[in-house]
């Protein structure tokens, strides 16, 4: 495996990190606390070409890879969790989708604007009794002549209240249970589309996560994204791909409150030296180093499977496993080493700790991402017994 960035990656990694040093890390705790959506800077990471980086640039992208996407994630996350999820929801949930399944005239009127940072979309598919079991989709499609009528509610929906697109899945023949789901582009303002509430959350607070409602919804036909029934399909195809991105943003979490304990421990003093001195706190950097750089290695690993065309679904959930536990730890940690200031929010670590842990959630928890990989394991040791 190759793990030398190229130059282009390498310019969009630089590009990112200084965007989120200039202009996101000096906001990052003001929006926190307000639960702010950033539109201006994320308008300007649309113009910096930061909201489809995967997309071609005939469909409003910068035309770069994976591997590009995620040191870009890293950089955003290291500064604010917030803007990293915007990110990454727009990138992978949104346009990869858009781009894999859209016929050229949906991607022109759905992609083009939200790849090129012009509008912001959404997917919306957990339901309150679809969460992990996906399958479990109650919002109905019902066909009516070169319409779908749609009725339910999803919730949990990143940036799905500032969105002016929602991906949207729904049943379309209960009788087919999963094989009935399909896939829906909504536009904002359509008549019986609404957000009903937004969430006051724990972490991840200027990003906003919204409940919608669709009541008697009418979606053209040619809304649909690829044939009917494929919206399972669709979805789990999406969340491999999304997972990569959450990975990311996990480890630019840990990344930035580990430098930050870095820093702290070789200015504070006690017992006449600095804590990087003393032998537990130097246990703990190293702990947060090795995962961190094993989290990172991971995520390139997965984005390189994906990029080359190949299977990546395993790999991805590896990835966002081990990169969502690290972001835990390494938080936590840092914490640890600033000890009472770690609890108070004019260090920041505290924010990191808020973000990180929404990454053992959403996109597949944890105990998702472990039985998606016990299944491939399992699989192996029978394909090889047999």
């Amino acid at each position: 495996m190759e793990l030398d960035l190229t130059d282009e990656q390498r310019m969009i990694q630089a590009m990112a990190r200084e965007f989120a040093e200039t202009a996101i890390r000096p906001i990052a705790v003001e929006i926190d606390r307000e639960a702010r959506f950033p539109h201006e800077t994320v308008k300007r990471m649309g113009a910096l070409g930061l909201m489809g980086i995967m997309v071609p640039e005939r469909w409003g992208g910068s035309g770069a890879d994976t591997v590009a996407y995620v040191v870009a994630v890293e950089e955003i996350a290291k500064a604010c969790g917030s803007h990293a999820v915007i990110m990454s929801v727009n990138n992978s949930l949104y346009c990869d989708p858009l781009l894999t399944y859209g016929t050229d005239a949906q991607r022109e009127r759905f992609l083009v604007p939200v790849a090129a940072g012009q509008a912001n979309g959404c997917f919306a598919l957990t339901e309150s009794q679809a969460g992990s079991d996906a399958r479990n989709q109650a919002t109905l499609a019902t066909r009516d002549g070169d319409s779908y009528v749609l009725n339910g509610k999803k919730q949990f929906i990143s940036t799905g209240r500032e969105a002016s697109f929602a991906l949207v899945f729904g049943q379309t023949d209960r009788a087919k249970a999963h094989h009935g789901i399909s896939a829906f582009v909504v536009e904002k303002g359509a008549p019986g589309f609404g957000v009903s509430k937004t969430e006051d959350k724990l972490g991840i607070r200027a990003s906003d996560t919204a409940e919608l409602v669709f009541e008697d919804c009418r979606v053209p036909a040619a809304s649909r994204l690829g044939e009917e029934g494929m919206g399972f399909t669709i979805a789990m195809g999406t969340i491999d791909g999304g997972r990569i991105g959450i990975a990311a943003q996990a480890v630019g979490l840990a990344a930035g409150a580990y430098e930050r304990a870095v820093a702290y421990a070789r200015e504070r003093k006690s017992f006449g030296v600095p804590i990087g001195q003393h032998q537990m706190v130097q246990w703990m950097l190293a702990d947060m180093a090795t995962a961190i750089d094993g989290a990172r290695l991971l995520t390139l690993r997965a984005a390189t499977l994906k990029d080359a065309g190949k299977p990546f679904g395993v790999a991805a959930a590896m990835a966002k496993l081990f990169a969502a536990e690290t972001a835990m730890k390494a938080t936590t940690d840092a914490i640890q080493v600033h000890g009472g200031y770690g609890y108070i929010r004019e260090y920041e670590v505290e924010r990191y700790f808020r973000d990180a842990k929404i990454t053992q959630i959403y996109e597949g928890t944890s105990q998702i991402q472990k039985l998606v990989i016990a299944r491939e394991v399992l699989g192996r040791t029978a394909g090889r017994s047999a």
